[in-house]
């Protein structure tokens, strides 16, 4: 029974985090899309793209990988070149979310640090730039996955399943390649965020005293609302960071603990530790691409509000729809 109870968690555990995960990124795409959260357009698109992201990893990783492939072993989605696609665009979504959380810290640092450039960088065309070539950059760097996995076996003349080719993985390339993605998904974003926001934090406490001396004359009830909005917005960065390096950290100090050591194969193991973190920091990384809608409902009162009036809103279309007229008894 102790040997299934990682598993059993995984049963429950996935189909709960896509049924929650999967309509609030939706939810949150359109909420902000509609440009009515008192938000720049500049931050509504990282912000925008951080949603997009996160509701890819919910469907292509939780979704299709964790549960449809998983529950369905014999589907056409185990059929060689589909199983490959799968596989690249798990990294993919994974990519894409953790860099454009990136993105949105390093905006939020330059608006906040730099007066100057921040004219120039924090602009709508600048964020949708520096999205699309992002997303441009990590389709490209992905590409050498599809030969990193071959043929598992041929069964009535069709490819089947999907393993990781030895031969590749094993060589020099394989072993840089594998460091260089763990490096790019997780430690060079942390290291940034970290950073992006230790400056950050520095500036606003500065920048904090000196309004504060300058303010000095005035009544200590008067309302600040530059600093108010920096509040926000500050909040609102560093709730982002903080999750994102908290549910991360599990995954990735167990990928570097079990390639050290060299404890990446569990042999049906069930019960191994470098298994059990493994699958822990798995589960708690997706839980990153579900939160972010409930962090915006916590410190922006003005998307919560919208985002209440985008759940209500199929509710009165479908209201509207079959709504009877009194005098005529047809629907409109």
């Amino acid at each position: 029974m102790g040997q299934l109870t990682i598993l059993l968690i995984k049963e429950i555990y996935y189909p709960i985090l896509a049924v929650v995960g999967v309509p609030a990124n939706l939810v949150t795409i359109v909420t902000l899309s509609r440009g009515n959260c008192s938000l720049s357009k500049c931050i509504s698109i990282y912000m925008v793209a951080m949603a997009t992201g996160d509701l890819l990893v919910m469907i292509i990783n939780v979704m299709v990988y964790y549960i449809f492939s998983y529950h369905f072993p014999h589907s056409f989605l185990s059929h060689t070149p589909v199983c490959k696609f799968i596989l690249y665009m798990i990294t993919v979504s994974l990519d894409l979310s953790v860099w454009f959380t990136v993105s949105f810290t390093f905006d939020r640092f330059i608006i906040i640090c730099s007066q100057t450039f921040k004219t120039k960088y924090c602009t709508e065309r600048t964020a949708a730039l520096v999205i699309t070539m992002f997303s441009i950059l990590i389709f490209i760097k992905n590409i050498p996955l599809f030969s990193a996995y071959e043929l598992e076996q041929m069964i009535n003349k069709l490819w089947w399943g999907c393993r990781p080719n030895l031969a590749i993985l094993s060589s020099s390339f394989g072993a840089m390649f594998i460091w260089f993605h763990s490096i790019w998904r997780v430690w060079l974003p942390f290291t940034l965020i970290v950073l992006f926001n230790s400056l950050t934090i520095r500036r606003v406490l500065v920048a904090s005293r000196v309004r504060r001396r300058l303010r000095g004359h005035s009544s200590e009830n008067q309302s600040d609302s530059e600093m108010e909005n920096r509040r926000k917005s500050i909040i609102l960065l560093f709730t982002i960071s903080g999750s994102f390096i908290l549910l991360w950290l599990t995954e990735s100090v167990s990928f570097v603990t079990t390639r050290l050591i060299n404890t990446n194969k569990y042999h049906g193991d069930y019960t191994a530790p470098a298994y059990i973190a493994t699958e822990t920091g798995a589960m708690m990384k997706f839980l990153n691409s579900c939160i972010n809608t409930l962090i915006y409902a916590a410190t922006q009162s003005k998307f919560r509000e919208e985002f209440k009036k985008t759940l209500k809103y199929p509710w009165i279309l479908m209201e509207g729809l079959f709504k009877i007229d009194a005098k005529t008894g047809v629907a409109w």
